[in-house]
């Protein structure tokens, strides 16, 4: 029993006394809320617990043993009280880490679906504003898979044109692509 409460104080609560009541919470609540604070570290969340501790105090205050020690109750049900808390907070971090985990993937994926559309679309203008022999060249080597042996036969063009056309199409496209340049190109044709 707190020093300053005895049995009577527990009795006029047991028979519904509010002043026995608020006499019971103002010498234990600020005791109630540093022990939540303790588990909690949260202010809110700490009070809430005393006014839940104390809420369940009043409806089951006709069960009270009489002579029983109030602060052990108050304990007891605020300890539980801050460990349901305790257990829900973690539970509902858990659940937030794998939503924003599950929003973050698919944010993510959808972000490179639209930056490899929109990568592919600049290429590709890029690309279509090469003069038309280095258009074919280039075309064939990278989107074809041919050899520059292999482009020169088909375009009766000799091998050190293929690689001066090709030379000159990479910096172009390079220069016109900006920061990302190459590795933007290379990004777009072998994803």
């Amino acid at each position: 029993m707190h020093k300053d409460l005895d049995s009577d104080d527990v009795r006029r609560l047991m028979m519904g006394d509010q002043a026995a009541f608020e006499k019971i919470y103002d010498l234990c609540s600020e005791k109630l809320f540093r022990l939540a604070f303790r588990f909690l570290k949260d202010t809110e969340q700490s009070e809430e617990i005393v006014q839940e501790t104390f809420i369940n105090l009043w409806l089951n205050r006709e069960k009270l043993d009489s002579q029983g020690n109030i602060w052990l109750y108050l304990y007891v049900v605020g300890k539980r009280l801050s460990l349901n808390a305790l257990r829900n907070i973690s539970q509902s971090k858990l659940h937030t880490e794998k939503l924003l985990a599950n929003f973050t993937e698919t944010q993510n994926y959808t972000e490179e679906l639209v930056f490899a559309h929109d990568l592919e679309l600049l290429t590709e203008r890029v690309i279509g504003d090469l003069p038309k022999q280095q258009q074919i060249i280039f075309r064939l080597s990278r989107f074809e898979g041919f050899s520059h042996k292999e482009i020169a036969d088909q375009l009766n063009i000799s091998p050190n044109t293929v690689k001066n056309h090709m030379g000159t199409a990479l910096k172009t496209i390079k220069s016109r692509l900006g920061d990302c340049g190459l590795i933007c190109l290379f990004l777009f044709l072998f994803k």
